[in-house]
C-alpha cells in the first residue's frame, strides 16, 4: 500500500483511484461497506482511502477528551489488511477547511487526485463549515467527470453500526460488543516504553504503552490477543492487560500494560497489538502485594481460559 499525503504533487500511478472517502476511526463493518463498494465500483481502478490526519474534531475541538478508537499508523495497517493499495492521509489544516465543497471537489478529488469514482457514507459532510453533503458531491462528480456512490449506513441488531456506538461498549467494557461492531478485536497499537519495572518485581513483567489521544476503554484488567509486529520477537501470543492508572501505585496517567503468556524477551521498542477480548475485573487495590499477586495469578488463569476457547 502507498501512502499519498499531499493532494498537490501526486506520481501518475497514483491518481485514478476508486476511493473511500471517511475518518474511517476503528475501521469497523460501515468502513468495510464502503471500502468494499469503491472496489466494486471500478475494479479495474486501484483501491483507494481518502482520509485525514489530524482527525478533524481534534482540530476543531482540541480540548474535548481523546476520543480516537486507533491512531494513523494503525489505522494503515488495517487498511492494508483489507487490500487498500491508496491511502490518501491528506493533512486536515486550515487551509483544507477552508475549501467550500466545490472547491475540494475540484481541487482535491479531480485536480490533484484525479480520483476516477468515489463511494461515500450517507452522512457525508464535507467543505467549509461541512456545508456539502453527498448529494452535493454527487453532482460536482457529474459535472467534473468522475463517479460517486452513496453507501447507505449500516445497521447491526437494529442499532447503527458507528465509531460512536463502539466507544460507548468499550467504556461500559463490552469488548466484544464492539468487536461484533468492529469486524475485529478492538486494538491498541503502539511502542512498549520504559516503565517502573514493578510487574517484573512481582514477577509479571509487563509492556507498558501509553494510551495518549485514544479513547480510553473501561479501566481494568482483560484477556487480550497480542501481537509483536516488529523486532526478534515478532509474533502472536496470549496475554492479560491492565488499563488504567494503577491505583496501588499511586498512578495518574493512564497506559496499558500486558503481560504477555510463556514469553521471555525484550520487548523495549517493539510495537505491539493488543486486542481486547474479554473484561475480566475492574482496578482494585489490595493490603500488600501479596493479595495483588493472587489475584494477578487468578486474573492469569482466567484469561488462559478465555483465549483458549477461541
Amino acid at each position: 500500500m502507498r501512502i499519498i499525503r499531499d493532494y498537490q504533487f501526486v506520481d501518475p500511478e497514483d491518481r485514478g483511484a476508486s476511493a473511500a472517502i471517511g475518518n474511517f476511526d476503528g475501521v469497523h463493518l460501515g468502513h468495510r461497506s464502503v471500502i468494499d463498494l469503491a472496489r466494486q465500483a471500478a475494479p479495474d481502478a486501484p483501491l483507494g482511502v481518502l482520509t485525514f490526519e489530524p482527525h478533524p474534531r481534534e482540530v476543531f475541538a482540541p480540548d474535548a477528551p481523546p476520543f480516537r478508537l486507533m491512531r494513523s499508523a494503525a489505522r494503515a495497517h488495517r487498511l492494508q489488511k483489507l487490500g487498500v493499495e491508496r491511502l490518501y492521509e491528506l493533512p486536515f489544516n486550515a487551509a483544507l477547511a477552508a475549501l467550500t465543497p466545490e472547491q475540494f471537489a475540484a481541487q482535491v478529488l479531480c485536480g490533484g487526485l484525479g480520483v476516477k469514482h468515489v463511494v461515500v457514507g450517507a452522512d457525508f459532510c464535507f467543505g467549509k463549515a461541512r456545508s456539502g453533503n453527498a448529494a452535493d458531491l454527487q453532482r460536482f462528480g457529474r459535472t467534473m467527470g468522475f463517479g460517486v456512490t452513496i453507501a447507505p449506513l449500516m445497521e447491526k441488531s437494529a442499532d447503527v453500526v458507528s465509531s460512536t456506538a463502539i466507544r460507548t461498549a468499550l467504556s461500559e467494557g463490552r469488548p466484544r460488543d464492539a468487536a461484533a461492531m468492529l469486524g475485529h478485536w478492538h486494538r491498541i497499537e503502539g511502542e512498549v516504553i520504559g516503565g517502573e519495572q514493578r510487574g517484573r518485581e512481582l514477577g509479571y513483567p509487563t509492556a507498558n504503552m501509553a494510551i495518549d489521544g485514544l479513547h480510553p476503554p473501561k479501566f481494568g484488567v482483560y484477556a487480550v490477543l497480542v501481537d509483536v509486529l516488529d523486532g526478534p520477537n515478532k509474533g502472536s501470543y496470549h496475554g492479560a492487560a491492565s488499563i488504567g492508572v494503577r491505583p496501588m501505585f499511586n498512578g495518574e496517567r493512564p497506559n496499558i500494560e500486558t503481560f504477555l503468556f510463556d514469553f521471555s524477551g525484550d520487548l523495549y521498542g517493539s510495537t505491539l497489538s493488543v486486542g481486547l477480548v474479554d473484561y475480566l475485573r475492574p482496578e482494585m487495590t489490595f493490603d500488600g502485594l501479596d493479595g495483588l499477586i493472587s489475584q494477578m495469578d487468578a486474573d492469569c488463569a482466567r484469561a488462559r481460559e478465555i483465549l483458549a476457547a477461541l
